[in-house]
């Protein structure tokens, strides 16, 4: 069973100086770093949850909670129902940011960039990790739409059950990922008095990143 971090430990990774000179000049790499040290350090239960903010064609935006599930040089990838509220927006506005928020590291990282859907796959082959349960309710669940009662949810599950019972449960055409494919990276360290470090990369040319620091 891992460790519970010591105040210590928190607080020298709080101190630690972070400025545009000592950054890892690959923004993927920056992330990976800070990634790892909140899930070892933070107290959250889960480092992976991020804030997912999407616009319709309108402009006007949402956000909720989705869990990160892999990352890496081609984009951050989540995954939900393609007919979801934010499926229909990201579909007529194919642009979305990301907030990673671990409070007692006093950090924070933004990702604005453009999205796209995985392959189906790459679907398949994450559905087929996930608990039968959680496969049984993406096939129950037509998210965001109107719901007369749970008890007709409850009613589908067991209609569900009842059909794959002894099989496989399949990846529904209508789940799948996304992959936020980032044009900017903002990383917010937390210091005295409000004066907190802000880092951002930009995007200039292919893998090319101009890396300056914000007034806080």
């Amino acid at each position: 069973m891992p460790k519970t971090p010591s105040e210590e430990q928190i607080a020298n990774v709080i101190a630690r100086p972070f400025d545009e000179s000592l950054v890892v000049k690959d923004p993927y790499a920056q992330f990976a770093q800070w990634y790892d040290e909140a899930g070892k350090l933070s107290r959250q239960p889960l480092a992976n949850a991020m804030t997912l903010a999407t616009a319709d064609r309108a402009g006007i935006p949402t956000a909720r909670i989705v869990l990160l599930k892999q990352f890496d040089q081609a984009g951050f990838v989540f995954f939900t129902n393609y007919r979801s509220r934010k499926g229909a927006e990201l579909d007529e506005n194919p642009r979305a940011g990301l907030l990673f928020y671990w409070g007692d590291l006093e950090r924070q990282i933004r990702i604005d960039g453009t999205i796209e859907k995985v392959t189906r796959a790459e679907n398949e082959e994450y559905f087929a990790t996930r608990a039968r349960r959680s496969q049984i309710g993406a096939h129950a669940s037509a998210q965001s739409m109107p719901l007369q009662s749970r008890t007709d949810l409850e009613q589908k599950v067991k209609q569900l059950e009842a059909q794959f019972h002894g099989k496989d449960v399949p990846c529904p055409p209508q789940w799948g990922g996304y992959r936020v494919k980032p044009l900017w990276f903002e990383f917010w360290q937390g210091r005295e008095s409000r004066l907190h470090d802000r880092i951002i990369y930009k995007r200039v040319k292919g893998e090319i990143w101009k890396i300056e620091r914000l007034a806080p």
